[in-house]
């Protein structure tokens, strides 16, 4: 059993994203020194970090000096080939695991996984040819969505199947004609996710669900408490604490969900910290991020308790206008919102720059000061 790496030592982050950047800053806050590695020098976890490894994933040199020192390795996002995952835990213990990230990376896998595990989850087929998409289409039945199996995320590599008109060979030429997989539509009321922890020694703590609202397939609004009935939100954490044990998580899990008239299907699994959790760094006994160090390092876990009910908003490139930098006074004006920006550099349309955090008496009231912030810019 590995002994429990503790503030002072040294933990690396595979990845330079805004989940690496905030991961660092939980870690920094507790006393931990904090390594990075990304293909990207401009990374912006780099900041916070107190050394940032710029090279590709398989350069083995530069992943032996990253590993070199560090206490834990850990990861910010699941397109990390698994065998950099495996070459580094060849000398340091690294959470969660390269079988652990083959599985969420890939939703063939993801969904085979489900399935064995006596998971509910979309009806689904798995298809390498057209002639594969056009059975399946039979099978599964329509609507329905195909999927690319691997790379997708904030609506990427999938197009929806609305009818039997609907141009197959154009859908399958719009994920590239690689391994797909065909899900069956869930016409769902609302889509939740849980955030797990689970120790090495299978110790966990689970949050309560979270309401996700999108648009243009990226997460715009994140309610906690979501506006459930506790029957439904105990189901949710009890699937969120199934999956983690059977995949041997160590580290934090999201699990999305979608709820239809009580009834819940689990969408994706996502083995590090999510867009939906960030309201638990204002808003929660432990944030997700702490959380995440407190799992990857083997310590006691936080609790999960919300202090508030909270919306957190995303600020997408969208919010620059022109590329000029938004006037900050206007959110901050709301002496309970709390603005994180991400250190991103340029913004694009579509691109996660930062997000808003508002906590408030009722979730109704969070929801409206949030939207109303975010309008405002």
């Amino acid at each position: 059993m590995e002994s429990p790496l503790l503030p002072g030592g040294t933990i690396g982050i595979l990845g330079g994203g805004q989940l690496g950047r905030m991961s660092a800053i939980a870690a920094r806050r507790m006393g931990y020194k904090v390594r990075t590695f990304d293909p990207s020098p401009g990374a912006c976890a780099a900041g916070i970090a107190d050394e940032h490894i710029t090279a590709e994933w398989s350069d083995t040199a530069a992943l032996t000096r990253f590993a070199q020192g560090c206490g834990r390795i850990t990861l910010e996002f699941e397109n990390i080939p698994p065998a950099t995952v495996e070459f580094v835990a060849q000398s340091v213990p690294c959470h969660p695991s390269a079988k652990v990230l083959a599985i969420c990376q890939n939703r063939r896998r993801e969904k085979e996984f489900l399935r064995a595990s006596g998971i509910p989850c979309a009806n689904f087929a798995v298809v390498s040819s057209f002639a594969e998409l056009q059975a399946a289409v039979q099978s599964v039945g329509l609507p329905c969505v195909l999927k690319t199996a691997d790379f997708g995320y904030d609506g990427k590599g999938q197009v929806k199947l609305p009818t039997a008109a609907e141009d197959l060979s154009a859908a399958w030429t719009k994920i590239g004609g690689a391994v797909g997989v065909l899900e069956a539509w869930v016409p769902f009321q609302m889509e939740i996710s849980v955030l797990v922890a689970r120790t090495i020694d299978g110790r966990t703590a689970v949050y309560d669900p979270a309401e996700n609202i999108h648009r243009n397939h990226i997460l715009h609004l994140s309610i906690s408490p979501a506006r459930i009935s506790e029957a439904t939100a105990v189901e949710a954490r009890a699937l969120a604490l199934s999956i983690a044990e059977k995949i041997q998580l160590v580290g934090l899990l999201a699990v999305e969900m979608f709820v239809k008239d009580g009834r819940i299907v689990v969408n994706e699994l996502a083995p590090r910290p999510h867009n939906s959790g960030h309201q638990t760094f204002d808003a929660n006994e432990t944030s997700q991020f702490e959380q995440h160090i407190r799992a990857v390092c083997g310590l006691p876990l936080g609790g999960t308790k919300p202090l508030a009910p909270s919306a957190m908003v995303n600020l997408l490139g969208d919010v620059w206008r022109g590329g000029q930098e938004p006037d900050w006074t206007k959110v901050l004006k709301d002496p309970a919102a709390k603005l994180h920006l991400y250190d991103k550099g340029k913004s694009a349309p579509g691109r996660k720059m930062g997000h808003i955090t508002v906590t408030a008496p009722t979730v109704e009231e969070a929801i409206s000061r949030a939207e109303a912030l975010h309008a405002a810019l």
